[in-house]
């Protein structure tokens, strides 16, 4: 349902991408929620309203989830710095264990996650934290916090209709063809 709203509120032409979810599940150890699924198959990964970064599966390295989340998982596990996390107070999910993952941004250093549990695997509430660094739980879907980061003003803090940035969807890498109407 919010899936599809977000198909209706961009334009876009779902591109019905076909995704290996068992292998991307099998390398983090957990199932992901089915409505992203559903986004990833139909968006695959890019920017929407030129500002909301979406993670999906993609060519295209810079939205592509898995390899993001290896990137969040490894500078995590830096101790460089000792036991400072950039998601903190959390850290991010490891196989097996209780943690983030990373699905999306703003370029204002919005950030959005899911609070995932290996032993709670079915519960999976988005976490946003503001460009202010407050953590905001939300017990909603990953595509319906998409709908109402991009269509509701006063959805705050990540609310960002009320910027009139429009809600377009321009695809990470461009391939396959951009599908954007004209």
């Amino acid at each position: 349902m919010w899936t599809q709203r977000l198909i209706e509120l961009t334009g876009w032409k779902p591109l019905g991408i076909t995704v290996d979810w068992a292998e991307t599940e099998g390398e983090l150890g957990v199932a992901l929620p089915a409505d992203y699924k559903e986004l990833c198959e139909a968006f695959g990964g890019g920017v929407f309203g030129d500002s909301v970064s979406f993670l999906g599966r993609a060519e295209d390295r810079a939205f592509d989830l898995p390899t993001q989340w290896r990137v969040f998982l490894s500078v995590d596990r830096d101790s460089t710095f000792g036991d400072v996390s950039a998601v903190d107070p959390y850290a991010i999910y490891a196989p097996g264990g209780k943690g983030l993952v990373p699905w999306g941004s703003t370029e204002w250093a919005d950030a959005y996650y899911w609070l995932i549990d290996a032993e709670r695997p079915g519960d999976r509430p988005v976490l946003a934290r503001a460009e202010d660094g407050a953590w905001h739980r939300y017990d909603m879907s990953t595509s319906e916090f998409l709908y109402r980061v991009l269509a509701d003003a006063d959805f705050s803090p990540f609310g960002i209709a009320r910027y009139g940035l429009g809600t377009t969807f321009d695809p990470g890498s461009g391939d396959p063809a951009d599908r954007r109407p004209r």
